[in-house]
């Protein structure tokens, strides 16, 4: 719940309580901030809010897009270290929340509580089923960062009691995953009541029928090492049209909008204090160079004076040619003898920055499940056999659609036509390579969507990165990448337990554990 919410609540049982020592003594004393007593929809759309995530210390990092030289509490992905108030944002952010964007409770405790309230009222049928499809993919996230997670327990310490939930087995979760999405997306039903609240669809049950299948779709293609049966088998049934099928275009993405009041968790990273600490990675700049992308006209930025704000940072120089990414393997001290070093103006370095002006602006989307990305696992689906239809018509697909999503950022984001389809007959889809091209553009369609690029490159294996050189990683990745974030300290002194069982069924709590699809 918000903190206005939580402060007008708490108002409201004083005035209860000053009426009298025994009036209404047992309805004041129950507790007034128990979140099973408000409205579940509301309870739902908190859920959606909070899901945007501050993921820019490691995931964008790891896998390359994103950089920033600086030691301190800004390391994480960088330089491949374990940094505590780093690792551990996105287990806080989803089990516990945030109250610094308005969301008082983590989406995990939220929709908990909104699939208890729901699960025996049929008039909210549809939002039972839209709770469990979310809470799968807010478990999709924890299980790809850390593994072992709490799950069956979780969000349970009001309902319950339960403060100190077990972790369970990743690979039981994700088991129930596929259950759960697939169920619920079967159940929705367009002829019950829905859900204004939705941020999403407004409660469009269609458009939630794809966006589940499309999830569904997603949680499959992980297996593709480790188990080709189910991965075929779910992809046909997330494929299904009979079942509602997959996205169909960029109307049916899932994301959320923000304005000047509810910022995105980004923000002040690219447009606050932090403006001058982050840079776009070189792989990332290099690879779009390289390939002539339009789409990096409206990513990356050099500005006269980058350190100020945006309306006094100067000239603004979107050239393509002129763009650099900034090399891994470098600190603030280091970074001077960068090849190519290409010096700073103020505070600030000359490398190329994410343009405040569409993909960093302070209301940018946050974009969680897209119809590019669909379109680009259905091209593996079909290369690997699981589903009918032609990889390159997918892969060209899209292809498009990211580029034709870009103007969600900003309407001035436009790549015409003829600029798609000069660079698909420069960048075709190539059978011979099917797998790396096909994840290569899955990387760039998931730029800034931080947890999801990182687990794809890790299933995938591309695009073909070069590990992070920095002489100072953490002594389990180096020469390596990055392939888990380590649990939160507080969970080993809070949960000891719980969390020892955890490690001893995993394997070691380090960076270089590999999650169960990640073989």
């Amino acid at each position: 719940m918000t903190k206005q919410l939580f402060n007008i609540m708490i108002f409201a049982a004083l005035i209860l309580s000053s009426a009298g020592c025994d009036k209404d003594f047992e309805q004041v004393n129950q507790n007034p901030v128990l979140a099973t007593s408000l409205d579940p929809g509301y309870l739902f759309s908190n859920a959606q809010f909070g899901s945007a995530i501050f993921t820019i210390h490691y995931q964008s990092e790891i896998v390359q897009q994103i950089n920033t030289p600086y030691t301190g509490v800004l390391e994480g992905g960088n330089h491949n270290i374990i940094y505590d108030p780093n690792t551990s944002q996105t287990f806080n952010l989803l089990y516990t929340g945030s109250t610094t964007n308005g969301v008082g409770a983590g989406p995990v405790k939220l929709l908990t509580d909104v699939i208890n309230q729901t699960k025996a009222n049929p008039l909210r049928g549809n939002l039972y089923q839209m709770a469990r499809i979310w809470r799968a993919y807010t478990f999709q996230v924890l299980v790809d960062t850390y593994g072992d997670v709490p799950y069956s327990e979780a969000g349970k310490a009001f309902l319950e009691g339960t403060n100190l939930p077990k972790y369970d087995d990743q690979k039981v979760i994700y088991d129930d995953l596929l259950k759960e999405v697939s169920e619920a997306t079967k159940a929705l039903d367009a002829s019950k009541p829905t859900e204004a609240g939705d941020l999403f669809y407004k409660g469009n049950i269609p458009q939630w029928k794809k966006l589940g299948n499309s999830l569904l779709l997603r949680i499959a293609m992980r297996y593709t090492k480790i188990d080709i049966n189910k991965a075929k088998q779910y992809a046909i049934i997330a494929t299904d049209p009979a079942n509602g099928g997959v996205m169909q275009s960029n109307a049916d993405n899932a994301y959320l909008t923000f304005n000047s009041a509810f910022n995105h968790p980004n923000a002040n990273t690219f447009q606050g204090t932090e403006r001058a600490n982050y840079y776009l990675g070189k792989p990332f700049v290099d690879y779009l160079k390289t390939t002539n992308d339009p789409r990096l006209a409206f990513i990356a930025v050099k500005y006269a004076t980058p350190a100020n704000p945006l309306a006094t940072a100067g000239a603004e120089d979107t050239n393509p040619v002129n763009q650099e990414g900034m090399p891994y393997g470098y600190n603030e001290s280091t970074i001077t003898t960068a090849p190519g070093y290409p010096g700073k103006t103020g505070a600030a370095y000359k490398y190329s920055q994410l343009n405040r002006r569409t993909v960093a602006k302070i209301d940018a989307p946050e974009f969680f499940i897209t119809y590019a990305q669909t379109q680009l696992l259905l091209a593996e689906a079909a290369f690997r056999g699981f589903i009918s239809g032609s990889p390159g018509s997918f892969y060209d697909a899209g292809v498009r659609a990211h580029m034709d999503q870009m103007k969600q950022f900003d309407a001035s984001a436009v790549i015409s036509l003829g600029l798609m389809d000069a660079y698909l007959l420069s960048n075709p889809y190539n059978a011979a390579k099917a797998l790396e091209v096909i994840n290569t553009q899955y990387w760039i369609a998931s730029f800034l969507n931080g947890p999801e690029v990182w687990a794809n490159f890790r299933r995938s294996g591309f695009p073909l990165l070069p590990p992070n050189p920095y002489p100072s990683a953490d002594a389990t990745v180096k020469g390596d990448f990055v392939h888990r974030l380590v649990y939160p300290v507080r969970e080993k002194s809070v949960n000891t337990i719980n969390y020892n069982e955890a490690v001893a069924r995993m394997g070691a709590d380090n960076l270089a554990t590999r999650i169960f699809w990640d073989k």
